[in-house]
C-alpha cells in the first residue's frame, strides 16, 4: 500500500511539475496578448530617441524615434503600450531578467548582449561608428589607442562602449577610468574637465558638441562588429521568437516607408525646440 502511495505521489508531483514547465514555455507574444499590452523599457535621455516633454504627462510625455517604434509594434500586435523609464543599466537588467517585454532605448548589439537578450535587426544604421570625444583644444592629441595614456577616460556603465573600452584599452593604459549611468554626464565631464575623453558614438558626441560648444570628435575610430553600427529592440532571452519576428516585420515595414528617417528630422527639431539636444 505504501508503496502505491509513493507512486501515485510521484505522479502527481510530476504532472505538477509538467503543468508548471508548461506555463514557463508559453511565449512571450502570447503573454502580452494575454494582458492586453507590452511593456518597454527605456532611458529617456536620447533625443532623437527617446525623451520627455515637460508639458505633457503620463506615457504621453514620452516621445522620440523609439517610441513611434514601439507605438508601431504594439499596434501591430494589437494592444496597448506601456512606457517603463529606468537608467541604462536598469533597462539592460530588465530584459535580461525577462522583467519586461522589450528594451528600445537607442540600444546598439554587441556579442556579448547578444548572448543574454533576443536581439531584433538593425533599425537605425549609422557609419558613424565609436570614438573619442574631448575638448575642442585636445582634438589632435587623442587620435590613436596609444595617445590616451595618461588620460582620464569615462563612459557609460553597461554601454557597448564600456565593452570597447575593457576590449581595446584597458584600465591598466590610462590614468584613470571612470563609468557614469548616462552618456550626458560623460560629455559634462569631459566639459567640465573631470574627464578627458569620452567614448562615445560619434553621432551623438557630434550632436552634442555642436549644440554645446567646446567639445570635438578626433578623427580616430575604434573596431567594432559591423552590426553594432545601429540600433536594436531587445528582448528577453526565453521565448520571445514570434515577438522578435513582430518586432522584425515593423522594422522592415518603418524601414521601407522611410519612417526613421522622417522620425529622426522631426524629433531633432522637437527636441531643440524644448532645448534638448
Amino acid at each position: 500500500m505504501k508503496k502505491i502511495l509513493v507512486v501515485l505521489l510521484a505522479v502527481v508531483l510530476l504532472l505538477g511539475c509538467t503543468a508548471c514547465s508548461g506555463g514557463e514555455q508559453k511565449d512571450r507574444l502570447t503573454q502580452i496578448k494575454e494582458k492586453g499590452y507590452i511593456e518597454m523599457v527605456t532611458e529617456p535621455a536620447w533625443a532623437p530617441n527617446e525623451f520627455i516633454d515637460p508639458s505633457k504627462t503620463g506615457d504621453d510625455k514620452y516621445v522620440g524615434l523609439d517610441i513611434e517604434l514601439g507605438k508601431y509594434i504594439a499596434e501591430k500586435i494589437g494592444v496597448e503600450l506601456k512606457v517603463i523609464p529606468l537608467e541604462f543599466t536598469a533597462v539592460q537588467a530588465g530584459i535580461v531578467d525577462g522583467k519586461y517585454d522589450m528594451a528600445i532605448s537607442a540600444m546598439a548589439y554587441s556579442p556579448t548582449r547578444a548572448e543574454s537578450m533576443t536581439m531584433s535587426d538593425v533599425y537605425q544604421p549609422s557609419s558613424d561608428g565609436y570614438g573619442y570625444l574631448c575638448r575642442a583644444e585636445d582634438v589632435d592629441k587623442y587620435t590613436s589607442i596609444e595617445s590616451v595614456k595618461d588620460a582620464v577616460v569615462i563612459t557609460q556603465s553597461g554601454s557597448v562602449q564600456e565593452s570597447l573600452f575593457n576590449d581595446q584599452i584597458g584600465k591598466d593604459n590610462v590614468k584613470e577610468f571612470k563609468l557614469v549611468s548616462s552618456m550626458t554626464d560623460g560629455y559634462l565631464a569631459v566639459a567640465e574637465g573631470k574627464a578627458d575623453v569620452c567614448i562615445t558614438a560619434i553621432s551623438s558626441a557630434d550632436l552634442y558638441a555642436a549644440a554645446n560648444g567646446g567639445l570635438d570628435t578626433p578623427d580616430f575610430l575604434l573596431e567594432v562588429d559591423p552590426n553594432m553600427n545601429g540600433t536594436v529592440v531587445a528582448m528577453p532571452k526565453e521565448g520571445c521568437d514570434s515577438l522578435c519576428e513582430i518586432v522584425n516585420q515593423c522594422i522592415a515595414e518603418l524601414t521601407e516607408q522611410g519612417k526613421f528617417v522622417e522620425w529622426e528630422a522631426e524629433f531633432k527639431a522637437y527636441a531643440k525646440q524644448l532645448g534638448i539636444e
